[in-house]
């Protein structure tokens, strides 16, 4: 499929701005105009995105209900009540239950956790983990990162005794549960300045509040830090106000000195001599934990986030690593089965959405699945399978496309459904799903619009070789860490050569490794263009290309030196037509 190149470029009020900046901070104005693309446009703006201050974090009490949620948490360990910290499967809320449920394992001894089986209770709250509370004599229940569509749960809770503290960061309904508190900052009358925290930032927020109310000093949250990075990353969630603090000071912990469980499973993943990024958290560390609630139990993933057993750690660990290894091999085999239905189906293929069926596939990885389908094939998709006699599955989007209110048309063919723009999961009776792939089609045909059903690369700035200095890759670096809203900057530069050095490495030689100039001055800029041998024969007859790219640091022996880790090529005679 061939890449839309979109440059983007600023108004006269931006490009005021732009000036402004560049003159105020003594950079180039291409990093000026990068900060403006961010919203970014005074010295004060860039002051605080360029030094995050742990200072900048909002006060926990303006999000609505957080006094009611302290008063209860407080009445529970002043009157000795069990509490149990219950949390979704994912990453978000594995994260979230051990952050939780360390931080108040400090002051207090009478508290659990619980994390619902993926397979026996589904999404969120469950009948089964209500009862188990019932049964253990858990008086409270602080339900993280799931909740707030769960009114008939919480009133069964209720019923048996059982109280939530909801925190949560997915879109409420008009009506909200019956809890002691509802924390939620998409909540319509929730006035807090920021909302798009994880659910584990949500969490960490009570905690905050918690210690506030209680004299404890902040500096005891602190280490709890890496847990919200880990989990800002994994959940996708915009790297901007609130949640970039929490990631920078989170990503400064889990390079400096991570939880236990945290650090085996950095060394597990071969990051241990390097500086943890945003990305490898995203690939690396986040997939592993996933991994425990995908093929066996979420509680596994949460034993080792709170262990302060080294032995026990390792071994925990190994045994999540196996998990995930199993992961990518169910993963291969229904992309793969997948892939062939839509293949041999012309009716499927020429839909403007993708929903597919099998009853057999293992619902642990069906959300990776409709990832796959979409980058594929450039379409909203959602992958079911049976789980419970229900059809129930996962769903991803296209940039731009919301597929939460595609799936929210669709509600009374419905279990149940939750989620956002981006991805959602849902649940059916089997009956339902061709009903369901019917009006789903339809309301994506109605809405999507033609721009969305193609890959396109934003490009924020186009350069000249002279451009990438030394100061400038300094000042770059500050960016991080890098996030939706915040991505890493895409640049273009044009008419670029081979400088004769070029070359195809790989096992099978199957990359570029490019040696690179321009007109604009005599550096050799390297590259590596992953999977472009195509352009070779182009590149050694010294014909121009254009490329984009995103800036990296490659270090090898001791040093380190700017690379361009190449996104897309164009042949400069192409490029007019694909542009």
């Amino acid at each position: 499929m061939i890449n839309k190149w979109k440059i983007n470029t600023l108004s006269n009020k931006q490009e005021e701005h732009k000036n402004k900046l560049a003159e105020d901070l003594g950079i180039s104005p291409i990093l000026a105009q990068l900060l403006v693309q961010r919203g970014i446009t005074t010295f004060d703006d860039a002051k605080n995105f360029f030094r995050p201050q742990l200072s900048h974090l909002h006060n926990p009490f303006l999000m609505k209900d957080m006094d009611k949620a302290v008063e209860r948490l407080n009445k529970a360990l002043q009157q000795k009540e069990k509490i149990l910290v219950y949390g979704d499967y994912d990453v978000d809320g594995t994260t979230a239950v051990a952050l939780v449920f360390k931080f108040l394992k400090q002051f207090y001894s009478d508290v659990d956790f619980y994390l619902p089986d993926r397979y026996n209770e589904g999404y969120g709250i469950s009948i089964a983990g209500i009862d188990y509370a019932a049964a253990n004599n858990f008086s409270l229940i602080i339900a993280l990162d799931c909740g707030i569509k769960a009114i008939e749960k919480v009133n069964y809770g209720l019923e048996n005794g059982v109280e939530f503290i909801i925190c949560d960061h997915h879109m409420p309904d008009s009506i909200l549960p019956k809890a002691a508190a509802v924390l939620d900052a998409k909540r319509l009358d929730c006035a807090y300045p920021y909302k798009h925290l994880s659910g584990c930032g949500v969490g960490f927020k009570l905690m905050q509040a918690f210690a506030m109310s209680n004299g404890i000093d902040f500096s005891q949250l602190m280490p709890l830090l890496d847990l919200v990075a880990v989990s800002i990353a994994s959940d996708i969630v915009p790297m901007t106000g609130e949640n970039r603090v929490l990631a920078y000071f989170g990503l400064k912990q889990l390079n400096s000195n991570p939880s236990m469980g945290l650090k085996t499973i950095v060394d597990i993943s071969g990051l241990a001599e390097k500086e943890i990024t945003i990305s490898d958290i995203v690939f690396k560390i986040g997939p592993r934990i996933n991994a425990s609630g995908r093929i066996q139990q979420a509680k596994e993933a949460v034993e080792l986030l709170v262990s302060n057993d080294l032995v026990f750690a390792k071994k925990r660990c190994e045994e999540i690593d196996q998990h995930n290894q199993t992961r990518k091999d169910l993963d291969k085999s229904i992309t793969d089965e997948a892939f062939s239905m839509l293949e041999n189906n012309e009716k499927l293929k020429e839909k403007l959405s993708i929903v597919v069926y099998n009853p057999d596939w293992h619902k642990g990885v069906i959300g990776i699945v409709a990832s796959r389908l979409t980058e594929m094939y450039y379409r909203p998709s959602v992958v079911l399978t049976q789980s419970d006699e229900l059809a129930t599955g996962s769903a991803r989007s296209v940039p731009g496309f919301d597929i939460y209110k595609a799936i929210e048309s669709c509600r009374d063919l419905l279990e149940n459904f939750g989620g956002h723009m981006y991805a959602a999961g849902l649940a059916m009776k089997k009956e339902n799903v061709a009903e369901f792939t019917r009006r789903f089609d339809a309301f994506v045909t109605a809405n999507i619009l033609p721009e969305q059903m193609h890959p396109q690369i934003e490009i924020d700035a186009v350069l000249q070789f002279k451009d990438i200095t030394p100061k400038f890759f300094r000042v770059l670096k500050q960016f991080n860490p890098f996030g939706p809203e915040n991505m890493k900057p895409v640049f273009c530069s044009k008419k670029v050569f081979d400088y004769g050095t070029s070359r195809l490495v790989g096992k099978e030689q199957e990359h570029l490794k490019l040696e690179l100039v321009d007109s604009s001055c005599e550096n050799v800029m390297n590259g590596i263009a992953f999977r472009m041998v195509e352009f070779n024969d182009h590149l050694k007859a010294l014909n121009p290309l254009d490329i984009c790219y995103t800036l990296e640091e490659n270090n090898f022996n001791g040093n380190s030196s700017i690379q361009l880790l190449i996104k897309d090529i164009k042949i400069v005679e192409d490029a007019n037509k694909a542009t």
